[in-house]
């Protein structure tokens, strides 16, 4: 049955929402509008270059492929027209009345949250075609699908305040044109040099020509000129690209009002030919705040200058997902399919090379420029550190980048290096002994660290979230140990070996004693060789989970098992002496008890009890 000529509709509940944000919040960088229209129209004009390789009558009779920007003062309209592959009624629905993909969801996550209403946010959701209505209180959409005869075009025109019209129309062209009938104080969009002015600032590297009317008396003239570079950037020599060429073409890559941090360019030759252009942003993008794994864009793959698709899930493992940027293959076949993609080895070279150029960029930053360096890290550094896990063939590379808070750093800034460490390493020492916690302030407090201050041992501080995960997968680094400070038995000396056996045999009483009032609660209680001036700590096996990691991990959802944990106690500390000598069975349990209760508040766990906690900790205070 086919869909009326003509006819009126309400939008989806979240482009609602997302037309009313953007009309009412986005005052800032309003001339976003047009870079996102001629992104849209480029990507007609990519398609229809990319179907018509199967099918070349697609582009029959007007191949040359290009997008036009027109204004007109009388009308009052700003007009961006494409002659790419355009779309039919049902495209038109699912593209702009409806939504089209978990990018619009995330967009108004983002919008509505702590986040304030940032233009940077409308290109990266795929939602740039709504930006139409900062500026414009009516659009109209014409267009029309390659493949469809002239009489299947379609009208679509809406205000932006809930509906929109759909009418079928004849449309003697393929392709797509976007008028913009403007808000009544908008004039400045109306000036054809301050249109040129924003194409070349945001759009200059587009790879299709856009063109303008020549200007006669102030008017637009049916005489079109190319006003962009409209060519491929990554083909030019280096040499003949300056800085600011390669910070505008990031800027229209990736949807970014930020200069990139870094980049790197190069050309392989070969057996197999390619070239990359890869660039770090210098602030996250949303897509990599919002937890954007899944599908993730950024990275675009050409064959011979002809776009295929985003593949950075193809070319970039997961931990390099901020990265940003273009891959043209020379030797893929056109027509290749995502499918075919996945199990190409001639791509699994290339993706190689992208890691390696990735790193080797980050590492020249980290040698070179360390104030770029630092900004990276503080931006990108956790998302690096999932690399430990995903990437083992790069995880002594990854490694070497990483860095940490340490007790001989300078406070819980994170600028020592593994490197670092091992080069400060007294003689006989081959182990690289570290803390995680939720906190600096919990690292560095914590009672574990005691007697590695008193012998003076540097211990990394580490408190990020993804640590103690990453370090599942990271148990040495240039063949030195990696070793938890809270895990395992302490190695001693002699002297301190025996000085421990005397210790212990002497608190023999107090140790039975503990183990008595606190039953199934410890899995063990023994005397500490890392306690110097506090009276209790946990003590982990070598394979247990940090009791903060198993805290967050059972706030999230997860079901962890639960284990017992095992009590180190100080027997010289005078809490426990007063157990010793409490006759009382009842005040000996809740001190007892509170001596395990903080051991476990100072390792990040979450107490079975926080009121009987409290309860006790009142009986005591009162004696």
């Amino acid at each position: 049955m086919n869909a009326p000529a003509t006819e009126t509709r309400k939008f989806e509940a979240e482009v609602a929402q997302v037309l009313h944000l953007v009309t009412h919040s986005l005052y800032s960088h309003k001339e976003i509008f047009l870079r996102e229209l001629i992104s849209n129209a480029s990507d007609a004009c990519d398609k229809l270059r990319f179907e018509s390789i199967a099918n070349p009558a697609l582009s029959a009779g007007d191949s040359e492929l290009h997008i036009d920007v027109s204004w007109d003062p009388d009308a009052r309209t700003v007009t961006i027209r494409d002659n790419g592959i355009g779309m039919t009624r049902d495209e038109v629905v699912a593209n702009i009345g409806t939504i089209a993909s978990s990018g619009t969801k995330r967009f108004l996550e983002a919008m509505s949250g702590e986040q304030k209403a940032d233009a940077r946010l409308i290109g990266q959701f795929g939602v740039g075609f709504y930006s139409a209505f900062v500026v414009a209180d009516k659009v109209t959409v014409l267009t029309r699908r390659a493949d469809a005869p002239a009489s299947d075009g379609v009208k679509w025109e809406s205000d932006g305040k809930g509906e929109y019209s759909l009418e079928q129309t004849e449309l003697a062209e393929r392709g797509t044109a976007v008028i913009l009938h403007l808000k009544a104080d908008e004039d400045e969009f109306l000036k054809r040099w301050q249109l040129r002015q924003l194409i070349t600032r945001y759009s200059d590297h587009v790879a299709f020509p856009i063109r303008m009317p020549l200007e006669k008396d102030d008017k637009p003239t049916d005489e079109f000129e190319t006003v962009n570079a409209a060519s491929a950037l990554w083909t030019k020599p280096k040499s003949e690209i300056s800085d600011e060429d390669y910070q505008s073409f990031y800027k229209s890559l990736g949807h970014d009002f930020n200069d990139a941090l870094a980049w790197t360019h190069n050309r392989v030759e070969g057996s197999q030919s390619f070239t990359t252009l890869l660039y770090l942003p210098s602030q996250p993008p949303f897509d990599l705040m919002m937890g954007g794994r899944d599908e993730r864009k950024g990275l675009k793959l050409y064959i011979k200058r002809v776009f295929i698709m985003d593949a950075a899930e193809e070319l970039l493992p997961n931990y390099l997902r901020f990265v940003r940027g273009v891959v043209d293959a020379d030797d893929l076949p056109l027509n290749v399919s995502r499918e075919i993609l996945q199990q190409n080895r001639q791509l699994e070279r290339i993706k190689a090379a992208c890691v390696k150029r990735v790193l080797d960029l980050i590492e020249k930053l980290a040698r070179d420029e360390p104030e770029k360096f630092a900004a990276f890290y503080k931006a990108f550094g956790n998302t690096l550190k999932e690399g430990i896990s995903e990437d083992a063939n790069n995880r002594e590379r990854i490694a070497k980048l990483l860095r940490f808070a340490s007790t001989k750093g300078e406070g819980s800034a994170q600028t020592v290096s593994f490197d670092d460490y091992i080069g400060r390493m007294p003689v006989g020492q081959d182990t690289v002994w570290f803390i995680t916690a939720d906190s600096y302030a919990a690292a560095i407090g914590s009672p574990q660290l005691e007697a590695f201050k008193v012998k003076g041992t540097e211990v990394l501080l580490m408190f990020d979230r993804i640590d103690e995960w990453m370090l599942g997968s990271l148990s040495e680094y240039s063949g030195k140990k990696l070793q938890n400070v809270a895990k395992g038995e302490l190695p001693l000396d002699e002297a301190d070996k025996k000085k421990q056996e005397e210790s212990a045999k002497e608190a023999e009483p107090l140790v039975k004693k503990l183990k008595d009032l606190l039953g199934d609660r410890v899995g063990d209680v023994r005397v500490s060789a890392r306690l110097t001036d506090s009276p209790s700590c946990l003590a982990l096996s070598d394979y247990e989970m940090a009791p903060h990691l198993a805290r967050l991990l059972r706030e999230a959802g997860h079901d962890m098992p639960e284990n017992k944990p095992t009590l180190e106690i100080n027997p010289q500390h005078a809490l426990l002496k007063r157990v010793e000598a409490e006759a009382d069975e009842a005040k000996a349990k809740d001190l007892a008890t509170l001596l395990l209760e903080q051991a476990e508040i100072a390792a990040g766990a979450q107490l079975p009890d926080p009121s009987a906690f409290v309860q006790r900790l009142n009986r005591v205070l009162l004696g």
